[in-house]
């Protein structure tokens, strides 16, 4: 594959990117694609790292998280809790405008959880979810950088809600 060249090309491999290392468990990867305040010109040691380009995240059913630090030990803590996860995204719209990048997705997500006990090392169940995403990157010299994730749930409808032609 050749090198992305256009601005929405490079926030579509930096999207992909973020789901490949969370596919792979690679935290070291993961905690690189998201913002900085030195990827924003931000010298640490005169401001406070908080109040500059604050990443967040929601993750399906959590409250916000704010923070760099607070952001990355959720991603760890899923890590670590899921032995399986694979992201087959759909519906994925790119928009860029100046140096900010919002990405929509829908998130088909496959994952299995550790196997009960004495089960060798098979996998637990696998679980599918639906889940509709934004995510928002900003451009920074080192490339396209996460500053906000937020999941949530897309909820199925029942044979109810199908059967279900009275006018609301």
């Amino acid at each position: 594959m050749s090198a992305p060249h256009t601005d929405v090309e490079q926030v579509e491999a930096a999207n992909t990117a973020f789901y490949e290392a969370l596919e792979q468990g690679d935290f070291e990867e993961l905690a690189s694609l998201w913002l900085t305040p030195s990827d924003l010109g931000v010298d640490e040691s005169y401001h406070d790292p908080a109040d500059t380009g604050v990443v967040s995240c929601v993750h399906p059913g959590w409250p916000v998280l704010t923070g760099r630090g607070e952001v990355l030990r959720s991603y760890a803590l899923i890590m670590a809790n899921t032995d399986y996860i694979q992201f087959f995204l759909t519906d994925v719209h790119v928009s860029v405008t100046g140096d900010t990048a919002l990405v929509n997705c829908t998130e088909n997500i496959l994952s299995g959880g550790p196997a009960p006990e004495g089960a060798g090392e098979e996998l637990g169940p696998l679980v599918g979810q639906l889940v509709v995403a934004t995510n928002v990157f900003r451009r920074t010299p080192l490339g396209w950088k996460l500053w906000s994730h937020h999941a949530s749930p897309v909820l199925a409808e029942t044979d109810e809600d199908e059967q279900d032609d009275t006018p609301g």
